[in-house]
C-alpha cells in the first residue's frame, strides 16, 4: 500500500491539531483522537478520521486501534501529542494530582506505544513521535511533576528506540519550546489554584506571569511549526532521534548543557521572575 496511515492523540487543538492537518497534507490517512470530539468537527471536514480516545482509559485506546486497523489495515505513525501541564510547589501538589500528571503525559503514550508496535513489527516499519519538551531538557520553579514526566518519556524514548530499531521502526522525540496553544494558560490557572496562597503564593505569581504574560505570548511560536517539524521527521528515510524548535527551546537546551546546576537556578529563577517572587516568610 501506498498510502500511510498516521495517528495522532490531543488533536482537539494546538500541536495534534496542526499536525493531524500537516500529516494530512502529506498525503496520511489521518486518525485524529482526543476526550473532546466535538471539537475535531474541522479536521473531520478536511477528511481526517475523529476518534473518540482518553489516553488514562485503556478500553477506548484498544477500541481506537482495533477501528484503525479494522479502516486501514496498518499503522505507520503514532504521533504521542496528548498531555498537559501540572504546575504547584512540591509541597502543595497533591499525589494524585502527580499519578494523574504522570498517568496522562507518560503511561498514556506509552500504553498506546505497547498496542501500535506489534502492527509496526509485522510491517517491519513505522514511526513513534513523543512529544516532550524542552521542559524535558531544563526546569522550572514549580513544575517538578510536570518536568519529571517529560524527563521521564525523554528516557522512555531512548531505551525504546534502541529496542525497536531492528525491526525498522523509528522513535522520534520533538522538543517544542514556547507554542501558542492553550497549554501555557491550563498551566498557569493549575499553578496559581495549587499554590496561589501560603508560603509560595509571590513564586506563583511570578511564574504564572512568565507563562502567560503579555511578552511571553508575543514571542511564542505558532503550533504549525512543531507540525511541519513532525511532517519532516516521519518523512525522512533516516530521522534524527531529536527535534528541539520552537521559541526558547534550542538556546534554552544550550544554556542548561553550558550552566553549572547552581548557575542555571540562578539563571532560571531571574528569567522567570521568581527571584523576586520569593518569599521567606515564616507562615
Amino acid at each position: 500500500m501506498n498510502i500511510k496511515v498516521a495517528l495522532v492523540t490531543g488533536a482537539s487543538s494546538g500541536i495534534g491539531e496542526a499536525t493531524a492537518l500537516e500529516l494530512k497534507a502529506l498525503g496520511y490517512t489521518v486518525f485524529a483522537a482526543a476526550r473532546r470530539v466535538e471539537r475535531m468537527r474541522a479536521l473531520a471536514n478536511a477528511g481526517i478520521h475523529v476518534l473518540a480516545m482518553d489516553v488514562t482509559d485503556d478500553v477506548t485506546m484498544q477500541a481506537a486501534i482495533d477501528e484503525i486497523i479494522a479502516n486501514s489495515g496498518r499503522i505507520d505513525v503514532l504521533v504521542n501529542n496528548a498531555g498537559y501541564g501540572s504546575y504547584g510547589a512540591v509541597e502543595d501538589v497533591s499525589l494524585a494530582e502527580a499519578r494523574a500528571q504522570f498517568d496522562v503525559n507518560v503511561f498514556g503514550a506509552v500504553r498506546l506505544t505497547q498496542l501500535v508496535l506489534p502492527h509496526m513489527r509485522s510491517q517491519r516499519r513505522g514511526t513513534v513521535v513523543n512529544i516532550t519538551s524542552m521542559g524535558g531538557k531544563i526546569y522550572t520553579p514549580l513544575g517538578a511533576w510536570y518536568h519529571g514526566t517529560k524527563f521521564a518519556l525523554e528516557a522512555i524514548s531512548d531505551c525504546l528506540r534502541l529496542e525497536v530499531q531492528p525491526f525498522g521502526i523509528d522513535v522520534v522525540v520533538i522538543e517544542p519550546g514556547g507554542i501558542k496553544t492553550e497549554w501555557a494558560g491550563i498551566a498557569a490557572n493549575k499553578l496559581q489554584e495549587v499554590s496561589g496562597k501560603g508560603a509560595y503564593a509571590s513564586q506563583a505569581a511570578a511564574m504564572a506571569e512568565a507563562m502567560i504574560g503579555e511578552s511571553s505570548r508575543k514571542r511564542q511560536s505558532p503550533p504549525e511549526l512543531i507540525a511541519e517539524t513532525i511532517g519532516k521527521a516521519v518523512s525522512a528515510r533516516r530521522p534524527r532521534t531529536r527535534y528541539a524548535v520552537g521559541f526558547g527551546a534550542k538556546p534554552m537546551i544550550f544554556i542548561r548543557r553550558l550552566l553549572s546546576d547552581r548557575a542555571f537556578d540562578a539563571f532560571m529563577r531571574m528569567a522567570t521572575g521568581t527571584a523576586r517572587g520569593a518569599d521567606t516568610r515564616r507562615l
